[in-house]
């Protein structure tokens, strides 16, 4: 049995979840300032533009069940979203929960109408992001915020608007970064945020080469149309 620091590293194949410096050697300096710009841009979208849009999307994985706590709170405190998006998890890790309506009222969910769960297994962040912009089509959402916990969230929200590019959808997507310390380990693996962001960084640059996830280019089109845009739904303005 593999102990718990070599699950980290490695749990199911693919980049390993917890890297060293010598992992990102590979990599040029202008490569992580690529990350840093868009780390950076994503957060100047203020996360209470989420009170006023269509859908709240939560994305699922690692046993954090703090980031279905954290939005179904939300969802429960704002009749005016009309739909809670659940992504599915990776049914490989240790601490899969089969994602079902009982779940989510076990962890506080009483408003039922407007909940849609992905029904097949999402073993990675794309299939969750494709199902999420397949959900969005569907359903004519106009605007939408994706709660994850902070440390995956630059990754989530390029690898979504990238699967929105794809079906040619363009609305309004806000970041929300759960409410969790960094500090506290998460359960699939016992890293912390800390010990995680890295291995985010190289999925990042390693997946903007193969076209998985939004460039820094592709952002910063993006969020020039958004807050060219909609402005209002950003900052409040009355319409």
């Amino acid at each position: 049995m593999r102990t718990r620091a070599e699950h980290a590293a490695n749990p199911h194949g693919g980049i390993p979840r917890t890297v060293g410096e010598e992992d990102l050697a590979g990599f040029t300096a202008g490569q992580f300032l690529d990350v840093l710009k868009a780390l950076t841009a994503i957060l100047t979208l203020p996360p209470s533009a989420a009170d006023r849009v269509d859908a709240l999307v939560v994305a699922t994985g690692q046993g954090e069940q703090w980031r279905l706590s954290h939005a179904i709170r939300t969802w429960e405190a704002n009749p005016g979203l009309r739909h809670l998006l659940v992504t599915n998890g990776n049914p490989a890790e240790e601490t899969y929960v089969e994602l079902t309506l009982d779940h989510l009222r076990g962890l506080g969910l009483r408003r039922c109408e407007g909940v849609r769960l992905q029904a097949g297994p999402a073993p990675h962040t794309g299939r969750q992001a494709a199902w999420i912009a397949e959900q969005a089509q569907g359903l004519g959402i106009a605007s939408l915020a994706l709660a994850v916990s902070p440390y995956h969230l630059p990754r989530a929200y390029l690898t979504v608007l990238k699967a929105l590019d794809r079906r040619n959808l363009r609305l309004p997507v806000i970041p929300v970064p759960v409410a969790v310390s960094p500090d506290t380990p998460v359960p699939e693996t016992g890293a912390t945020a800390y010990d995680l962001v890295p291995g985010e960084v190289k999925r990042i640059l390693t997946y903007m080469d193969e076209d998985q996830v939004a460039t820094l280019g592709e952002l910063q089109q993006y969020l020039r149309w958004l807050w060219s845009r909609h402005e209002s739904l950003l900052v409040g303005i009355p319409g």
